[in-house]
């Protein structure tokens, strides 16, 4: 006996249902990322402002070697964690995987807008340099806005959604200072109140909802 014919909108209705439900149940993972994300880039924009501060007595040319070690540091453990979860992990729901990819996106976006900023320095000037440096800060926040918003979509959280708006709000609040060194403290204080301490929060969600003795997230 043939299947009935389920209408192609009455199918993605369907599905939609089923994401809706799936991303209310299960909390979002990635917690570890964005933890060592605000943790990372967060104290290397601590010690910016507290060189360019001089708050540490220490050269400003140690600057161009931070930031790269960090990336290393950073590529490296999402890289190693991502091994690892992939291989011990369950199954994991729609909502979960298209977060992935989102917040995988974002990551790909900050780092095509820092050798973008790069090109653009060395073929116009150091002028021009200064302002794409200072403006990065501001248009990170944007693509963290991005993600947390599409993350609160997928699943139905409040939370979330909160995260996304203070993100958005924190860019231009970061622009204002531009040009001074409490950029740098101000936008610390961001990837550690906006990356950092929810990546945390998310972690001790999923070991919650995985019980005793989960070591995902």
């Amino acid at each position: 006996m043939p299947e009935p014919h389920v209408p192609a909108e009455a199918a993605d209705i369907a599905w939609m249902r089923n994401l809706a439900a799936e991303g209310a149940a299960e909390p979002l993972r990635g917690g570890a990322t964005l933890l060592a994300a605000g943790l990372l880039f967060g104290g290397a924009s601590l010690y910016q402002w507290a060189v360019l501060s001089q708050a540490l007595p220490i050269a400003p040319s140690s600057l161009a070697i931070v930031w790269p070690i960090i990336t290393v540091a950073f590529v490296a453990f999402a890289t190693i964690h991502g091994i690892r979860t992939g291989r011990s992990s369950g199954v994991r729901t729609a909502a979960n995987r298209a977060s992935a990819t989102v917040w995988t996106s974002v990551g790909l976006g900050i780092f095509t807008l820092f050798v973008s900023m790069g090109l653009m320095g060395w073929r116009m000037g150091a002028d021009v340099s200064a302002v794409a440096l200072g403006l990065i800060p501001s248009v990170i926040m944007v693509f963290y806005g991005l993600g947390w918003a599409v993350s609160g979509a997928m699943f139905r959280s409040t939370f979330l959604w909160r995260l996304s708006v203070a993100s958005f709000v924190a860019a231009p609040v970061l622009a204002a200072f531009t040009g001074s060194t409490w950029q740098y403290l101000v936008y610390a204080l961001c990837l550690f109140g906006l990356m950092a301490l929810p990546g945390a929060l998310l972690m001790r969600k999923v070991r919650a909802a995985e019980g005793p003795g989960s070591g995902q997230g």
